[in-house]
């Protein structure tokens, strides 16, 4: 009896919870909505896990990198702009990358090695078509600078050739003035030399007469100086006229 008693017991407690149920569910399909018996709501259920993100392809990458998993194969620069194709070891697996300074623009993941090459010489081709405006901006910003810097170079020789023609100026206008005066010099110089000669020339006359006289071995005396004239004047007598004859 103890063992049937033990053994229904918790038949009949199934069985009258399962009643329960039965009437609550039932009372609450055949009573009507109203706002102080609403509608029961569902029961809701718990909120399921979100599942893992994967990586994007660019933060994969960089984690590659930075385990030193990936072997550069070719990278080509435009200016900024570059293009690689890398390959994984582990995986026979290439990555082809665009990329901008140090920032990853475009990654493509591929398995065949064609693939990868085909997808290189693409973002190779880009690179070109990037980089060419920031090369011509460095070139015309470079070409910019060294015409300045050209400017002031030839502006500063300018000035130092217009400085050395003041100079030059100058000096010739201390040269014409400096050959006038020897000029005017040459001039009293020259009147003054030919008034020397004369009297050079005189000089040479006077000395050559009187070797001529020291030379003459006759004796020449002196000519007597003339008597002095008699202070008495003497009457001169003048002879009579005779009258003429007369016929």
């Amino acid at each position: 009896m103890k063992a049937l008693t033990r053994s229904a017991s918790p038949r009949c407690v199934l069985f009258a919870m399962g009643t329960m149920v039965l009437m609550a569910t039932s009372a609450c399909a055949s009573a009507p909505a109203t706002a102080n018996n609403p509608m029961p709501q569902a029961v809701a259920a718990p909120a399921a896990t979100p599942p893992r993100v994967p990586l994007n392809t660019v933060e994969s990458l960089r984690q590659l990198i930075d385990n030193h998993q990936l072997t550069e194969i070719r990278t080509t620069y435009n200016s900024t702009y570059g293009a690689s194709l890398l390959f994984r070891p582990e995986t026979l697996g290439y990555y082809v990358v665009l990329f901008h300074g140090k920032e990853f623009w475009r990654v493509m993941q591929t398995d065949s090695f064609d693939d990868a090459e085909s997808l290189y010489r693409t973002f190779v081709a880009q690179t070109q078509t990037l980089g060419q405006v920031e090369i011509d901006t460095l070139r015309l910003d470079a070409g910019n600078k060294y015409a300045e810097h050209m400017i002031s170079v030839n502006e500063a020789k300018l000035r130092s050739l217009q400085q050395d023609a003041n100079n030059q100026q100058q000096q010739a206008r201390q040269v014409a003035e400096a050959q006038e005066q020897s000029r005017q010099q040459a001039v009293t110089l020259s009147s003054d030399l030919h008034n020397t000669n004369a009297q050079l020339d005189a000089v040479k006359q006077q000395i050559r007469a009187l070797e001529a006289v020291q030379a003459n071995p006759a004796l020449v005396l002196p000519t007597p100086a003339p008597p002095p004239a008699s202070t008495t004047a003497t009457p001169t007598t003048q002879p009579q006229q005779q009258p003429p004859a007369t016929p």
